[in-house]
């Protein structure tokens, strides 16, 4: 996005006739939904075999999902102001959708009681860190470089490891930075759903669009923090 809605004062109304609170609650149930369509999708892949099949058959599918997964979430945030309301919500169902085949791999590596644990945990801490993010007066745009040079370190740290097995040691060490890193973004994105509401409050349409975007960025803050729960907490199959 090409600006920082942190300029500007939050106590602007809205011209669209909703409170902060409702916007808010509109945007978290935008969340749900995505994370609904990525563990309907999921759950369907491992009761049917199909992404067992899929990756037996065409080992390179998984990496066309992540590539189409990193684009559609991509081309979210270079274009939610030119896109229309019905578009930015297609693709974020169609992303939602394309990470649930990426999920479904996890249910076959990990135990069901593993799975349904760290999902738990991930939706308590979500749950108390997205309400700090809300109700804290404390500005946390000061926290954006370290969130991010943190995100930095995790992507290439994966992109190491890939190459070099030894780095697998680290492991645990990695999941308590990810998890760190994405309780941290879960606080920031909640605060920045105020900060998108008085920026946009002129503009129903732009309102609608940047509360979808909003729901992008927390559905990725709780599907990360589950995964790197999972990683750190959960129990392998055999």
């Amino acid at each position: 996005m090409s600006f920082d809605p942190y300029e500007f004062d939050r106590g602007y109304a809205s011209s669209q006739g909703d409170t902060i609170g409702q916007y808010t609650a509109k945007t978290f149930l935008w969340m749900v939904l995505g994370l609904l369509v990525t563990f309907g999708v999921a759950v369907g892949c491992w009761v049917t075999q199909l992404a067992s099949h899929i990756l037996i058959w065409y080992p390179a599918v998984s990496l066309v999902v992540l590539v189409a997964t990193l684009v559609l979430s991509i081309t979210m945030v270079r274009r939610i102001e030119k896109m229309r309301v019905g578009t930015a919500i297609a693709m974020f169902v169609t992303f939602s959708a394309l990470f649930g085949f990426t999920m479904s791999i996890y249910f076959w590596r990990y135990s069901l009681e593993s799975l349904g644990f760290s999902f738990l945990l991930t939706a308590v801490y979500f749950g108390a860190l997205a309400a700090y993010g809300y109700l804290t007066k404390r500005d946390l745009s000061s926290l954006r470089v370290i969130l991010f040079s943190g995100l930095i370190f995790l992507v290439v740290f994966g992109l190491l490891s890939m190459f070099i097995p030894g780095l697998d040691m680290f492991d645990r060490i990695v999941c308590l930075i990810g998890i760190a890193v994405f309780l941290g973004y879960t606080a920031y994105d909640t605060q920045r759903i105020k900060a998108f509401y008085n920026y946009y409050s002129a503009s129903p349409e732009m309102l609608a669009k940047a509360s979808i975007f909003s729901a992008l960025q927390l559905y990725l803050d709780f599907v990360n923090l589950f995964l790197y729960l999972l990683r750190f907490l959960g129990n392998k199959r055999n």
